[in-house]
């Protein structure tokens, strides 16, 4: 829904806003205040909606209403309005801005003037200065290096994105249980509620209690006799014992396999032998609602190595353990003298492994992607800069080990002080939303789709949370009119667009409080990134030009991956990039535009990998199966199409039958038989929305399929059909 459909604010009646079913006093009353606020701010500017979102809008007026607001105030504005701006004071009191108040001139010297004029100028100084940029956040954040590191950058020609903290040592998981300026033993670290006692006051574990647990859980898998090193998968909801579990194996100095609890057998497998997993931590079942849905069994299917099995409340299980599979309670008490010892902290090399995460190629083989040791801190430190996390804070973001978002939630937390909020269960219903009231949660992440289930049911009504102070945003693309709403539950507090990747161990562009914040775009590259659009040349435009194509990044960013397990890193991210001030840039592959007022907006995959519910997928993936559905099908073309109104893709197929004179198959029964197959094969979360029948595909003189011209045909047809 756009600005055009709105009258100016000038133009709004008392009558206008009582049709909105706002009782005739009432909208007398507000439509005084709005004469008041154009009286001193003007008709259509920034400082406008600033003084109507903060003195005139409450979550409990109809939406409709904030909407004649927001697009009204808008009216005439043009491109990227902003729908939250920072004002000085509260500002300064962000880590960045404390940051900047403190050693502003002696970082920007004549550059610094405040911390909102001079953001940008610092975020450039994180690229051209990152010796002194890393050295002091870790300072900030209280990081701890048992071997301190040579410097911060050794630049290797023969490395690309370079050799950051040479000789160091540590461990990221150490760094989260540490006591120091961040973390004393009675902070809270882990709330948490279980779906079903939404009535019930919110579980809570101090930071001693998961030092105790983390250390027990540590001790316990020592009795595995598992060489250091070894790969052990987790395929568990996000819970506090999968916290736990997490942070005890990167303690021990094995290494993380990040498996999402929901995948198909087939999908658990091939990451266990791509990993070379040892042993797997699992879940009996996961329950939603009056739903259970089977875990362990799954992975037994997979034909996992050995399996600890946690079960559902209670002690029993659905179905009986292997034979070589240990319970949950029988693998703690093989070190319950333990439990109260400290673990000694196995101390690596910042090159070493701790996590396995996978992100689709477009090979249909999952990209196998290590974080190493010096990861965690990427992901912690865009959660200082960029979301503004610190001691005292609750963080929620409904995610999951098996996507970059859960360890990066578990770092971003408790590296800088802040509880972690765990809500298990849906996150799609008033359970959820009644958590985030009863947790105070103080930032809470979402992904569009979510947003739109809220916004759909209304499951936050009645609920307060006014503790948010800001919100945060990743995997699709994002919606204004949703973002709107999200907006308008917690009266304006900010939405930080947050855009990256599991090979980046973070963002690499995002939005700070200390810029203007304009719905559905970014403001801002990453600290310590550096964005290049280019251009149909294939080199890049100029940094203070708008335009749109393919995004590259700059090589050097601290914490990104620099090898794969089962791909040549170099062939996939920098094989023939341009050379930009001597150095090659790395591939990152979607669309991205950079507005004229300085924001960016992302327009999908550049190849031929779509996002899907905010998990990245190959099409190739998905046209293998759904080849397979019927033998009257030639081929099949899978692409990702957004919505007309901006938002997540939507799978679209086109299909070619192998004749075309014959009838064709039933296109509704046709969808279903895909969908039955790819949520079986691939993924339960993914539909095919739409079904096209072609003739023939478009395809380069190399017989390639165009899968961006169908995207673009598609897309199109879509914004005729809305016309």
């Amino acid at each position: 829904m756009g600005s055009e459909n709105y009258k100016p604010l000038s133009c709004i009646t008392a009558a206008d806003i009582e049709a909105l079913g706002i009782q005739n006093e009432a909208a007398d009353q507000f439509h005084r205040q709005l004469a008041g606020i154009i009286e001193n701010h003007g008709a259509g500017t920034p400082e406008t909606w600033r003084n109507i979102s903060k003195h005139l809008l409450t979550p409990e007026l109809p939406f409709s209403f904030h909407q004649m607001m927001y697009y009204g105030c808008y009216r005439h504005f043009g491109p990227d309005p902003p729908a939250w701006l920072p004002d000085p004071g509260g500002a300064n009191m962000t880590n960045v801005g404390k940051l900047l108040e403190e050693q502003g001139k002696e970082l920007l010297g004549s550059k610094y003037v405040d911390p909102i004029s001079s953001f940008l100028h610092f975020q450039e100084f994180s690229v051209s200065n990152p010796e002194v940029y890393w050295k002091t956040l870790f300072d900030k954040m209280d990081i701890y290096f048992s071997t301190p590191p040579e410097c911060i950058l050794h630049e290797d020609p023969t490395q690309p994105g370079g050799n950051w903290l040479p000789s160091a040592t540590t461990n990221p998981a150490n760094n989260c249980l540490t006591l120091n300026a961040q973390r004393s033993h009675n902070d809270i670290a882990v709330i948490w509620r279980d779906e079903g006692d939404d009535e019930l006051p919110v579980n809570k574990m101090t930071i001693k209690e998961l030092r105790t647990s983390v250390w027990h859980v540590a001790h316990a898998i020592e009795t595995l006799k598992l060489e250091k090193g070894s790969a052990i998968a987790i395929d568990m909801p996000m819970n506090v014992n999968s916290v736990a579990i997490y942070l005890a194996i990167v303690l021990a100095g094995y290494v993380v396999v990040s498996i999402a609890d929901s995948f198909a057998p087939d999908e658990i497998s091939a990451r266990l032998k791509i990993s070379k997993a040892k042993a797997i931590f699992t879940q009996d079942l996961i329950v939603r609602g009056d739903r259970k849905l089977p875990l362990y069994s799954r992975v037994v299917e997979a034909q996992s190595p050995l399996a600890i099995v946690i079960p559902n409340k209670g002690t029993s299980f659905s179905m009986k353990l292997r034979d070589n599979d240990i319970s949950w309670q029988s693998f703690l008490e093989r070190t319950n003298g333990s439990r109260e010892v400290e673990f000694v902290a196995v101390e690596q090399p910042t090159k070493a492994f701790t996590n396995i995460l996978f992100s689709s190629g477009t090979t249909g083989e999952p990209k196998a992607i290590p974080w190493t040791v010096a990861t965690p801190f990427k992901a912690a430190a865009d959660g200082w800069c960029h979301m503004d996390i610190r001691k005292g804070d609750i963080i929620a973001w409904p995610t999951n080990l098996g996507w970059m978002m859960g360890p990066w939630l578990v770092y971003a937390s408790l590296l800088n002080g802040a509880s972690i909020a765990l809500y298990n269960g849906s996150p799609l219903g008033s359970g959820f939303a009644k958590f985030v009231q009863d947790a105070k949660v103080t930032m809470l992440g979402v992904i569009p789709s979510i947003v739109r289930a809220w916004k759909s049911a209304n499951s936050t009504a009645s609920y307060d949370w006014s503790a948010i102070r800001s919100y945060a945003s990743t995997g699709e693309a994002s919606n204004v009119d949703e973002y709107l709403w999200l907006m308008s539950r917690a009266q304006y507090k900010p939405v930080i667009e947050y855009c990256g990747g599991t090979e980046i161990g973070g963002g690499f562009v995002t939005g700070s409080l200390l810029q203007s914040q304009s719905l559905a775009a970014f403001s801002t590259p990453a600290m310590g990134c550096s964005l290049f659009i280019l251009g149909d040349e294939g080199f890049p435009i100029p940094q203070d030009c708008s335009g749109i194509g393919e995004l590259a990044l700059g090589s050097l960013m601290f914490g990104a991956s620099t090898t794969l397990l089962n791909a040549d890193h170099y062939n996939i991210y920098f094989k023939d990039m341009p050379i930009w001030n001597g150095k090659i840039l790395r591939r990152h592959g979607d669309l991205f535009e950079r507005t004229s007022r300085g924001y960016y907006r992302a327009h999908g995959r550049a190849d031929d990998t779509m996002n899907l519910g905010g998990i990245k997928v190959s099409s190739v993936e998905i046209e293998r199966i759904c080849n397979a559905v019927s033998t009257d099908i030639l081929e099949t073309a899978a692409i990702g199409v957004p919505p007309p109104g901006g938002g997540p893709e939507r799978l679209a197929v086109a299909i070619v039958f192998k004749d075309s004179d014959k009838p064709l198959l039933d296109l509704s029964y046709l969808a279903a038989s895909f969908n039955s197959a790819l949520q079986k094969k691939l993924n339960p979360l993914f539909k095919v929305s739409e079904i096209i029948p072609l003739s023939s595909l478009p395809r380069t003189a190399t017989n390639k399929v165009m899968r961006r011209v169908l995207r673009e045909q598609f897309f199109q047809s879509d914004q005729n059909s809305k016309l």
